[in-house]
Formats: structure tokens, C-alpha cells, sequence
């Protein structure tokens, strides 16, 4: 139920004006509120509950900005300077607005999407002659909670520098944090007082209340990377760190922050909608050219390596081939020229070949050339007849940075370009605004060769932010875990466009039977559900599309005993099941992959006993008459 509000209240008069929203379901509750500090300056709070249960406790809101040079510059000399940008800032007034709508977006991991919440702004100002407004704004969604800053025209036009980004969240104590400080780094579990270096979002919490929570962020093209880090100065408390500083005119809305909270880490993933909803619709009018797929990466960087890669690519139904780094040269430096390519590459015939075999060519370029060639090179790559561009190494984390790399997705479908991001940018929803932005990097990913028990912790932390980009890897003999765990790990690890033999050449495979779960694998979906899951220990993923739906289950480094409750298939079907599982020395192939195929529905359970490092995909097709009698009937054996 939504409060009403207290229209022109001070927030320090005896009748307080508050902000305090709940969610359309009554999951999530917040208020926004103001204090006195101890030297009798506003502070503004809030504070976050879940199904009654404490989220976030009482916590310091706001930013910190310095206009001193600014001020001058206009003749604003007299203005005070307080310690802080928002000691002087009161509340005066609240708003309230509902919405409910669905869009359905280009593609995803479920083809529509519920925009659902409660809203509501904040309004405050100073009374010191300095014009200053702000607005926080607010939506209660069952997903979660976000809030932004919106700063309104200012009438001397007065550019406002923010420095410092005062948000901060305290939690119960002996809340424990899944977190790492970059992002391609692995994982701690620590008390969120030992959060000592500034760390990634989304950052997974456990309360030990019960409750699940994660901290994320969205729309975040027009600004810089904020992380978390322990507050010096409040136990249980993280405070936000803002890469650099950020330079707005007003108008201006800051990103949203996002807090989600749930009864089991898996809720986490599957609301991760929330980030999607909170950024602009598709600003593409025509976005047919834009088309996720599978991609394989040409390792030679030969015209025979090319059209042996193209050929395997067009009998296993890929529809990408990359040429990652080096088509080009010297490609981690300005001098290089990514209109050249490398004289043993005959890059038009290269392209021409693909397209007769149904392939699209990518191409790998670096920050250097992107920085000094992009107005030249996008042009020039939709005249090669290029599809994509795999960015590496790009900057993104200053204010600078973050502008540059957004406004080159914006340039890049200018030129019908799709794009993939690599290293460490992470996802805040920009592909919902843009979507020929298919993925990105942004995670410890299979290149590195990370243990099973890695990837059981993704899926809740990493995940949350949206596609990721593992470069699945599969004949590689570095690989640490199982090839039945490769096979799952490609439909738990979202991505728009999947990379699949990362390192591997088309003469390693000598027609391993199970290459069908790769030729029949879809990479986006219309549903999507966590099954069962907990990082660190394991996960199951099922994700639908059309009427076949795909199941990954990971366990970890340990191996597993699991249970797979088919109820989210249709109950009036019978389907088959296609069951690829670590088989051991007795199957004689180099990967040990068990091919089962049976019939199995809705009101049954599957058993399995995943390997240490293992795992298991399933693929289920609604069984026809024929299929029927051919084959075998899932007994309730482990398999």
C-alpha cells in the first residue's frame, strides 16, 4: 500500500515528510527519510525490508558535489561551501505514480518482460540562494528496489561536478559477501566488514536473516564505474567508490541503483529482469540485421584454417566464425591499422565463402584502433561485409571512458555492427537500449581454465548483470573440469551470442556423438528458471525455447547427488529426453560423453550423480507417436 504523502513539509518540522513505497506485491519495502547529524546537518536515509525481514538498515543516501569553481566562474561568490553538498539540502514535498506494463524484447532469456512497480520521487532544495534542487527517485518492484538521482535545470545553468557518490548500505550483522575485485578475478566470501579493496556488482549477499540480496546497477552509460567497499568508519556497512569524477549539465539522471532480495539465491537471477527495466526502450528502428547465434574462433589466421572453420561452422549449425587478434598487426598499439589486413588473409574471399555457407565473419579489434579509426573502420567493415566486432581491451570505467564505449555500440549500429565487449566491462542493461550489443566479457571465464566450483558460483553473482561471454572451451586437454560440465555450462552461462571451441580447431573432433547437444543449442530463450542452486555448491538451470527446453547442471569441485523435478514441462506431453552425462573410461571417446535418450514428463523426477567437477545437459523435444515406440521409458535409475 502506498503512503500518502505530506505535500511542502520541511523533512525537520514535527511532521516529517517521508518517502515509503511497497511493492506492487508487498515484497519490498522502502522509505527515504531525513535526519540531524550530530553538528545539526541533513542527512538523507533510507532504508530497505523484504517479506518484513531487514534488508538494508538505516543507511546514508546522496552525492557530494563541488561547484565552487563554477560558482565563481558566474558570479555565485557568496554562496556557502558546507562540508558536504547535501548538509543544507531539505526535503520538501513527495510524489507517487504506479505502472504496469509488458514489452517484449528483440531477445533474452524470456521473451516477454513485466515492468511492475510502485513509484515515487523525493523532492529536496536548499534555501541558500544557491538554486540547488534534487530529486531521488524511486521504484518498489517485487524484483527489488531501485532509486536514482535526478538533478533538475538549474536556472543559472550551473554545471555540477559530483566527486563523490554518498550512498551507502548497512546490513545485519554477520552478513557475508560473495566478492571479488575485478572482473575477471575469482571469488571471496567474506564479511562485508572485510571488504577492504572496492569490489565488483553485482555483489551477492547472504543476511543471516535468510534472505538473499544483491547490489547491482542500471543505465549506466552516462557515468563512471561505482564499486563497494567497508565503510572506515560503520560496522556492517559498505560505502560506494566512484572511479572518477562525473561532469553533468542539468538536466541530469544519474544511473539507478538497484537492491534485489530474495528467499534463495536463485530468485536473484531469474528477477534479473529488474536491470533491463530500468533502462530506455530499443532505440534501433530496425534491428533485423541484428541475429544471436553461436560463434567458433579461427585460431591459424590462414585462408585454409578460414574455410576448414566455415565448413565445420556450417555442418554444426554455427552461424558465426571470429578471427580474434592478430588479423591485423600490430594490434596492441597506435601504429597499427585495422583497414589492413594481414597479407596471408584473403579477407574478401574469406567473407564471400561464409556467406555461401550461411556463416558470418567477426573481427577482433583492439582499444588502439578503435580510439584512433572507428569513424573510418565501422564504415569500412559494412563494406567488407562484416557482421561483428569483438572489442578488446577497451577502457570503461572514468566518466570519459564509459561515454566513449557506449557511444561505440550507438556508432556500431549506426553500421548495422553487432558487437561483442571483451575483458572487464560488465553489463547494467544497455543491450535492452541497444541490442546489437549481444555481449560481453566481464567474468573469469573458460580461456582461464577456472574449476568447476568457480562456475557454480557465477550464475548468483556474475550472472545477475546479464549475458556473459565464457568462450566455452571443449577438446582443449587443459580443461580442469568434465566435458559433460562444458556441455552444461553453455545454456547456465547466458549469452546471446555463445562462443563454443574456444581453442579448438575443427580437426580435433572425430565425431564425438554428443556434438548434437551443440548443434541443437539455442542461445536465447523464452523462459528461464533456476531449478535448484546455491554458489559455490552447484546450480541447474532450465531454460525454454518454443516448445524444447534445455537443462544445465553443474556441480562442483566435490561432485554432487541430484534430483531434477520435470514439473516445467507441459503435463499433457510425453518428451524425449536427450541426456549427455560424464560416462567414465567406458565410453571410448576422447570425451566420455553418455548419450541417453529417454522418454520421460512432467509428474517425474530425474536422478543423477554428477561427478567431481561434472555436471549434465539435457535437451527435451516433445515426443511424437513414432518417437515414442522407439524409444526406452525413464525408469527413476541414477544416472
Amino acid at each position: 500500500m502506498l503512503a500518502l504523502a505530506a505535500l511542502g513539509t520541511s523533512c525537520f518540522a514535527s511532521v516529517p515528510v517521508e518517502l515509503d513505497l511497497t511493492s506492487p506485491g508487498g515484497m519490498h519495502h522502502v522509505k527515504f527519510y531525513g535526519k540531524k547529524s550530530d553538528s545539526e546537518a541533513n542527512v538523507l536515509c533510507y532504508r530497505v525490508d523484504f517479506n518484513g525481514k531487514q534488508v538494508v538498515e538505516e543507511s546514508q543516501a546522496g552525492l557530494q558535489l563541488d561547484n565552487r569553481v563554477w560558482e565563481m566562474a558566474l558570479g555565485m561568490r557568496s554562496l556557502p561551501q558546507p562540508e558536504l553538498w547535501m548538509d543544507r539540502m531539505e526535503i520538501d514535498s513527495v510524489s507517487y505514480t504506479r505502472h504496469d506494463a509488458e514489452w517484449k524484447p528483440l531477445y533474452g532469456e524470456r521473451s516477454r518482460v513485466r515492468d511492475h512497480y510502485n513509484g515515487g520521487t523525493l523532492y529536496l532544495s536548499r534555501k541558500d540562494g544557491s538554486n540547488y534542487r534534487l530529486n531521488v527517485e524511486v521504484r518498489a518492484y517485487d524484483e527489488g528496489i531501485g532509486f536514482r538521482y535526478f538533478f533538475p535545470e538549474h536556472p543559472q545553468a550551473v554545471f555540477h561536478k559530483v566527486t563523490g557518490d554518498l550512498t551507502e548500505y548497512t546490513f545485519p550483522a554477520g552478513t557475508m559477501a560473495w566478492a571479488e575485485q575485478w572482473a575477471q578475478a575469482h571469488f571471496e566470501y567474506l564479511d562485508v566488514n572485510a571488504i577492504k579493496k572496492p569490489v565488483e556488482r553485482a555483489l551477492t549477499l547472504e543476511l543471516p536473516n535468510g534472505v538473499w540480496a544483491a547490489l547491482a546497477d542500471a543505465d549506466v552509460d552516462d557515468w563512471c564505474l561505482t564499486k563497494f567497499v567497508a565503510s572506515s568508519d560503520k560496522r556492517n556497512t559498505l560505502a560506494s567508490v566512484m572511479y572518477s569524477p562525473v561532469d553533468v549539465v542539468t538536466y541530469y539522471a544519474t544511473p539507478w541503483k538497484v537492491i534485489m532480495a530474495a528467499d534463495r539465491p536463485g530468485d536473484l537471477l531469474e528477477h534479473n529482469f529488474i536491470i533491463e527495466n530500468l533502462n530506455p526502450p530499443c532505440e534501433i528502428a530496425d534491428a533485423s540485421w541484428i541475429r544471436p547465434g553461436k560463434i567458433m574462433r579461427e585460431t591459424t589466421l590462414t585462408n585454409e584454417g578460414a574455410f576448414r572453420t566455415i565448413d565445420f561452422c556450417a555442418e554444426h549449425n554455427i552461424p558465426y566464425m571470429l578471427f580474434d587478434w592478430k588479423w591485423y598487426e600490430p594490434c596492441t598499439s597506435h601504429d597499427g591499422d585495422a583497414t589492413k589486413v594481414i597479407p596471408r588473409l584473403a579477407m574478401p574471399r574469406i567473407v564471400a565463402y561464409g556467406k555461401e555457407k550461411g556463416v558470418g565473419i567477426w573481427l577482433y579489434v583492439n582499444q588502439h584502433a578503435l580510439q584512433k579509426q572507428m569513424r573510418e573502420l565501422f564504415p569500412l567493415l559494412q563494406q567488407w561485409g562484416i557482421v561483428g566486432v569483438k572489442s578488446g581491451f577497451v577502457q570503461y570505467a572514468s566518466h570519459r571512458w564509459a561515454t566513449w564505449l557506449h557511444d561505440m555500440v550507438r556508432y556500431a549500429a549506426e553500421n548495422k555492427l553487432m558487437m561483442n565487449i571483451h575483458d572487464e566491462f560488465r553489463p547494467s542493461g544497455f543491450s535492452r537500449t541497444y541490442p546489437n550489443l549481444l555481449t560481453q566479457e566481464g567474468i573469469l571465464g573458460n580461456e582461464e581454465f577456472p574449476d568447476a566450483t568457480h562456475s557454480t558460483i557465477l550464475p548468483f553473482t556474475r550472472m545477475i548483470n546479464g549475458a556473459a561471454d565464457y568462450t566455452i572451451c571443449y577438446f582443449d586437454k587443459r580443461l580442469k573440469n568434465t566435458h559433460a560440465h562444458q556441455l552444461a555450462a553453455s545454456v547456465v552461462f547466458y549469452s546471446p551470442l555463445t562462443t563454443i571451441f574456444w581453442y579448438d580447431k575443427p580437426e580435433l573432433y572425430h565425431g564425438e556423438p554428443e556434438m548434437e547437444w551443440f548443434e541443437n543449442l539455442q542461445t536465447v530463450f523464452d523462459e528461464s528458471h533456476v531449478v535448484d542452486g546455491e554458489p559455490g555448491k552447484n546450480v541447474t538451470m532450465a531454460r525454454r525455447h518454443g516448445n524444447e527446453w534445455f537443462v544445465g547442471m553443474l556441480a562442483n569441485n566435490e561432485g554432487s547427488e541430484e534430483e531434477l523435478d520435470l514439473s516445467f514441462l507441459d503435463k499433457d506431453k510425453t518428451y524425449l529426453a536427450y541426456v549427455y552425462t560424464d560416462g567414465g573410461e567406458e565410453i571410448k571417446t576422447a570425451t566420455q560423453v553418455k548419450c541417453s535418450y529417454l522418454l520421460v514428463k512432467a509428474d517425474e523426477t530425474m536422478r543423477f550423480a554428477l561427478k567431481p567437477r561434472g555436471g549434465a545437459a539435457l535437451r527435451f523435444v516433445p515426443a511424437d507417436t513414432q518417437t515414442a515406440k522407439r524409444y526406452k521409458k525413464y525408469k527413476g535409475q541414477t544416472l
